[in-house]
């Protein structure tokens, strides 16, 4: 059982019976009076993936959500799905194909990931911050180019594009930031 003191970035809650992620969390004092706190929340539903706000009072109750993080690998796409092993067990998860079409363009076989698992079940894949990708088709290098704000489109090895500079080649290996999918650097 958690209070609301508790409440920090990152703390997983259950609410109406799914594990919720905190993804912000203010603590406002409706006047200066000793009214009570008021801790406004930002939160993502593990499950469902939706992002919702909530407002507790201080000192609220919320259940811990029976929800635990193991490093796992990302083994193959199986149709639309992806399966995942845990490193631990070496169980096999199964994330369904809505899930794992958001980060599938960002994994390769054998990519190292956190599972997210509640109940026994995997419900989330945490992605580390950057990955290494190769490009397999980009436009020829452009002469006299530079690190300037000009870009080109590139095809990375996962089928996913990318927006690179224009000095970068075909069979070349870049860092790609998971969280929004740009570019970061040559590998």
């Amino acid at each position: 059982m958690f209070t609301t003191s508790d409440f920090k970035k990152g703390l997983v809650i259950q609410l109406d019976g799914a594990p919720c992620i905190l993804v912000d969390v203010t603590f406002q004092s409706p006047s200066a009076r000793g009214a009570n706190t008021m801790v406004k929340t930002k939160y993502r539903n593990l499950i469902t993936a939706q992002v919702l706000e909530k407002t507790f009072r201080s000192g609220d109750k919320v259940d811990e959500a029976d929800f635990e993080r193991h490093k796992g690998q990302f083994l193959y796409a199986d149709g639309d799905k992806g399966i995942f092993m845990d490193l631990e067990t070496y169980e096999q998860f199964e994330l369904e194909a809505d899930a794992f079409e958001a980060i599938a363009h960002f994994l390769l076989e054998g990519t190292e990931v956190q599972l997210g698992l509640f109940e026994g079940r995997m419900v989330n894949v945490d992605l580390p911050m950057t990955v290494e990708l190769t490009v397999t088709d980009t436009a020829p290098v452009l002469k006299n180019a530079t690190a300037t704000a000009q870009t080109k489109e590139a095809v990375l090895e996962t089928g996913f594009r990318i927006q690179v500079p224009p000095y970068l080649n075909s069979g070349e290996k870049i860092k790609v930031d998971t969280r929004d999918g740009r570019f970061i650097s040559r590998a």
